[in-house]
């Protein structure tokens, strides 16, 4: 027999039809409302169950179901009484509709639709609010988890929702809408997405206001991101949100919650040097699903880590499946020696240890002591396939005196709840590489926050008018990055005797400076927010009390009531609460068991998506000139515009006057407008020439900003983005799979003190012969030196849009130039530019 209708790869025909979302988008905070449509079509009554991902940081606040013209709003309930009257309401023929979280990763949730009548239609709504995180170019990146892949639970674990995925390889059965409305007192730049868009169209002429599209027939093979871009850069702000006035007196939702958004700015001076210490360990899944494209584009990030560590400081590198491995017994110290050991040994990698136990590693590393001196700093690169979430954190979370985490989750459907989990416990920044991204940019952000100081001491102290008391409902802060929104949620109790106004005071020192920053807000609640704040603030201090519970102590019971009483207080879910809803007018006498249906998620092949595999990539670069001051300082400004304060170049006074006048001969007495005419024919004879007939498809004027825009999340102008032609990105993906990209090239021939050796090799990577090069070095240097003022004037020229993934390579390169003491090179720069 065959079924109509949609079916499963066994023939089982899937009640679930439709999804659909509508976000809205309030400066950083997103409400997402999502409704699934349901129809029984089959000639019983039965049960679908749907295992699904969202955000681990979403605030659930709304279950509902709705048959015919009758809605039914759910409850939140303790899970185990919830679960027991969906039992008893599904058995007596009712029908009944359980929403809950999984016990073991809060990224995951199953939603049971109990006892649909046959030929019965049921529309199901979920709502949840979440943070949209800030990207390193500045944007706020939305996703809408749309792949959600089996989760590897290591034998006598007890998983249980986890591991009841039941995914499928390709398309799903059901289809997908999603529309976006975005709104802010700044005006929005632009929205760009990894996934195709319909053009975007601004509701005012200030365009404070904009709305967007997903285009039809979306997949399901990846997640849907979007990326909101506002004209102006993050400030710090405060909201304040009114309370329910019918909610019990003294509870979180009758009193005013205030949202406190923090972007600190560290003092120049103390930013003015990179870290030189530090002990660097590299945790690689090696897993099965890692296999493919994933792999190959963690060698080439490995690669470029590697090669930008600075002199002096301790790496190991570990590999980890059903087992693991590491390269040293313990770290060692980086030279050119232990360098190249590793490169030799990641070149060999292969995605070949079978399932993802992230826990065993951990445990092992935890266990090393630490390199005295060096602060110890752990990158961990995972699709997030794993079902011990919680068990993972909480060792983290244990050690986190001892080291900053920085975590990377590689591919669609990597847990959400497991990667940013592991940054937030770990004092680190956690990053998602999907789609077509390169992973080098992210990774390389990452470094950079881990080569600045730690800072320590953070405290935070508030001033407000006589009657108003604050109860800080945030965990507190431990760990702050320039430039990285912190957020502290609090609420605010009693009544003003007149003042309007409030301060947030947070202090903190950083390499043993002081430094303030303050903030002053008004009290007045906004009207615009609805209960967003307080959502956020619940889903905070809920989170903040299971972690107080997996810690154990003798108040376990004291603490689950908490959490529960909070739960149903706020309408928030938790760990312990289930949504339940039961439709008391509809009974129907039930004949035989109740059939069951597991909607199917979609899962992705192992590396089927290209992950960082292509050079045009768009990394949307933010420090394209900062950089430039820092490495070669000592000159005319103007021409550079402000100066950033990111991390400069070590030995940075030594080398002062010799890089200053490399920067003037590289940005100064140069002519751009000949360089670009020049470089555009080497590059068409050159070995990157497939880079230049890739970029001129685009047209764009400017050689330099042509990769930034050359895939996804481009557009043809200003108003509308759109996502790349499938197609087009197979192609460029293929392009580069024929030929070694040269920037890796070229960074895989520096030496381990920053300098490159003049050789048939590097040549080729210009383009050029050995006799070229040799035939054109001015006599006052050597041949190293030459070599690496090559590789520098290569990179500002060449790879400026990639600037961020190489700019450590450029510092030690500037740095070991500076203690050659080798003098003025304007010269030597000049005739670089014409040879190049």
């Amino acid at each position: 027999m065959v079924n109509c209708g949609l079916v499963t790869e066994t023939n089982e025909p899937v009640p679930l039809k439709s999804i659909s979302v509508e976000v809205r988008v309030q400066d950083h905070v997103a409400t997402v409302s999502s409704t699934l449509q349901y129809v029984n079509e089959e000639e019983r009554p039965l049960e679908a169950l749907f295992v699904f991902p969202l955000p681990a940081d979403a605030a659930v606040c709304h279950f509902s179901a709705k048959i015919g013209e009758q809605e039914i709003v759910a409850e939140v309930q303790d899970k185990q009484s919830a679960r027991d009257r969906y039992d008893d309401a599904v058995s007596s023929g009712q029908q009944a509709f359980l929403l809950e979280e999984s016990a073991e990763s809060p990224d995951v949730f199953r939603l049971s639709v109990g006892c649909l009548s046959p030929g019965q239609n049921a529309a199901v709504t979920i709502i949840y609010v979440t943070e949209l995180a800030v990207q390193a170019d500045h944007s706020l990146r939305f996703c809408l988890p749309a792949v959600l892949n089996p989760r590897y639970t290591p034998a006598g674990s007890g998983a249980r929702i986890a591991s009841k995925i039941s995914s499928v390889r390709g398309s799903v059965p059901y289809t997908l809408t999603l529309s976006v409305h975005v709104s802010s007192p700044k005006p929005i730049s632009k929205l760009e997405s990894s996934c195709t868009l319909d053009p975007l169209v601004f509701l005012h002429s200030d365009h404070t206001q904009a709305t967007v599209n997903l285009s039809p027939g979306h997949m399901f093979d990846k997640d849907v991101e979007l990326f909101v871009y506002y004209q102006d850069t993050h400030q710090p702000s405060a909201i304040v949100e009114a309370g329910v006035n019918t909610a019990p007196s003294g509870s979180l939702m009758r009193d005013p919650v205030v949202m406190i958004s923090l972007y600190p700015e560290f003092p120049e001076e103390v930013m003015s040097s990179l870290a030189t210490q530090g002990e660097f360990v590299f945790v690689m899944d090696r897993s099965g699903s890692m296999s493919n494209t994933r792999i190959k584009s963690a060698k080439d990030t490995l690669l470029l880590l590697l090669k930008s560590l600075p002199m002096g400081c301790y790496f190991n590198i570990y590999g980890f499946g059903s087992r693991f491995e590491s390269f040293y017994p313990k770290s060692v110290k980086y030279n050119q020696k232990t360098m190249d050991q590793a490169l030799k040994r990641v070149k060999e990698m292969q995605a070949d240890m079978g399932g993802t136990e992230i826990l065993q590693p951990l445990k092992h590393i935890y266990s090393q002591p630490c390199v005295p001196n060096h602060p110890r700093q752990l990158f961990i690169f995972t699709d997030g396939e794993v079902g011990n979430t919680k068990e993972v954190l909480d060792l983290v979370k244990h050690h986190v005196d001892s080291h900053r985490c920085f975590s990377f989750g590689i591919g669609e459907g990597a847990s959400t709840a497991l990667i940013t989990g592991m940054a937030r416990e770990g004092s680190g920044h956690a990053q998602f590489i999907t789609g077509t991204d390169r992973m080098q940019p992210k990774v390389m952000q990452s470094l950079r926050f881990a080569l600045q100081p730690a800072v320590v001491n953070i405290s935070v102290d508030w001033t407000l008018p006589d009657g108003i008391t604050v109860d800080t409902l945030s965990a507190p802060i431990n760990v702050l990055y320039q430039g990285q929104r912190s957020l502290i949620y609090a609420q605010l109790k009693g009544e003003s005797s007149g003042g309007s106004e409030g301060t947030v005071t947070v202090k903190y020192s950083l390499k043993d400076q002081p430094v303030t920053n303050q903030l002053h807000f008004c009290l007045k609640p906004t009207e615009e927010t609805g209960l967003a704040v307080h959502q956020l603030a619940a889903r905070t201090l809920i989170r903040s009390l299971e972690q107080k519970e997996r810690d154990g102590g003798s108040k376990l019971e004291s603490i689950r009531c908490r959490i529960v009483k909070l739960s149903v207080q706020t309408g928030v879910s938790s760990v312990h609460t289930a949504f339940i809803a039961i439709n008391k007018d509809c009974r129907q006498t039930m004949k035989g068991p109740l059939l069951q249906r597991r909607v199917p998620t979609c899962g992705i092949a192992n590396g089927a998506l290209p992950v960082a595999q292509c050079a045009l990539a768009p990394y949307r670069p933010s420090m394209s000139r900062s950089l430039q001051g820092q490495l070669f300082d000592g000159c005319d400004r103007s021409l550079l515009g402000p100066r950033s304060a990111q991390p400069q170049a070590p030995e940075r006074a030594k080398s002062k006057s010799l890089l200053g006048s490399l920067r003037q001969a590289l940005f100064k007495n140069h002519d751009s407008q000949k360089f670009k005419q020049s470089e555009r024919k080497d590059a068409q004879n050159s070995q990157y020439g497939y880079l230049y007939s890739t970029l001129s498809v685009n047209k764009r004027t400017d050689y330099n900003q042509a990769c930034y825009s050359s895939l996804s999340r481009t557009g043809t102008n200003e108003a509308t983005r759109y996502c790349v032609d499938p197609i087009v990105a197979s192609h460029q993906v293929n392009s580069l799979d024929k030929q070694r990209d040269p920037l890796l090239q070229l960074v895989s021939l520096q030496k381990a003190s920053g300098c490159w050796e003049l050789d048939a090799t590097l040549a080729d990577v210009f383009g050029k012969t050995e006799d070229e090069l040799t035939n054109q070095k001015p006599a006052q240097v050597d041949g190293s030196v030459w070599a690496t003022l090559l590789a520098l004037i290569w990179l500002y020229g060449c790879k400026i849009d990639q600037q961020v993934e190489w700019q450590f390579v450029a510092m030690k390169a500037a740095s070991w130039i500076g203690s050659q003491k080798v003098g003025d090179l304007s010269q030597c720069v000049s005739v670089g530019n014409v040879l190049l």
